[in-house]
């Protein structure tokens, strides 16, 4: 009997429980550190609307998403909110925790429903110690979602609420893979910091272009090559920060 150790490749990853991995962090990870990682992998179904941490909460855990969107939210102490972030299966929750820090500022949410793995945020402190590729793969996430939290800062100032759906439309189908998105007007008011009213205004605005359709608890996308050219150019930029992680857009 062969004495050598199985390989397995990094399509064919599970956790220790045998769950099919298709986070792009986990799959990234070489296999002397996924080794070390893989027993702290919990596989969670992650529904639509759990909130995962609360605005100011200690993190208690970190989410490697399989499928599904999460939304990171910035939440005043009126109420009012806006978007930070936008995470998918290129990337985790609870950024803060990999530098150390083990509270986070920002609600976060799952926006469309799906799956994927928690890791407790002690376990994944220790891990990232002997992990030096992984520490560096989750910092580099890091720096690149500050980036383009920066640049939505700037997004949600300087620009229209029709540019500004648009663009998140489209960052939002490049999670998701979908025509079809699943999200409500009030969800979507949220996410842009706007009111229903303007938000009902911009999704008319691009529907009437035929760039979209709204259905009962979802957009679906019809134009995406014009929906691109109708957004601001922050989604050209963030996309460029997206190719850095390993993420296409559809074609």
């Amino acid at each position: 009997m062969s004495s050598l150790r199985q390989i397995i490749l990094p399509s064919e990853r599970t956790n220790a429980a045998g769950v099919a991995v298709s986070n792009k962090i986990l799959l990234s990870c070489i296999e002397s550190e996924y080794h070390i990682l893989r027993p702290h992998l919990e596989h969670v179904d992650l529904p639509n609307h759990l909130v995962l941490h609360e605005a100011g909460g200690k993190l208690k855990f970190a989410y490697f998403p399989n499928r599904g969107l999460i939304s990171l939210v910035v939440v005043m102490k009126d109420g009012k909110t806006a978007e930070a972030g936008i995470v998918g299966n290129e990337g985790f929750t609870g950024i803060l925790a990999a530098v150390g820090v083990g509270w986070s500022p920002l609600e976060t949410v799952v926006q469309i429903g799906g799956d994927g793995f928690r890791v407790e945020i002690g376990a994944l402190q220790n891990t990232l110690r002997s992990s030096p590729h992984l520490q560096l793969r989750l910092s580099r996430y890091a720096a690149i979602r500050g980036m383009q939290v920066a640049q939505t800062a700037a997004c949600n100032r300087l620009h229209k609420i029709e540019q500004r759906l648009a663009r998140w439309l489209l960052m939002t189908q490049d999670r998701v893979d979908s025509e079809v998105l699943p999200i409500t007007h009030d969800f979507l008011a949220i996410m842009l910091g706007t009111g229903r009213p303007s938000l009902t205004v911009a999704l008319g605005g691009l529907e009437k272009k035929k760039l979209i359709t709204c259905q009962r608890g979802a957009v679906k996308i019809v134009q995406r090559k014009n929906l691109e050219e109708c957004a601001c150019e922050c989604y050209g930029v963030t996309h460029q920060y997206d190719g850095d992680l390993g993420l296409k857009s559809r074609a």
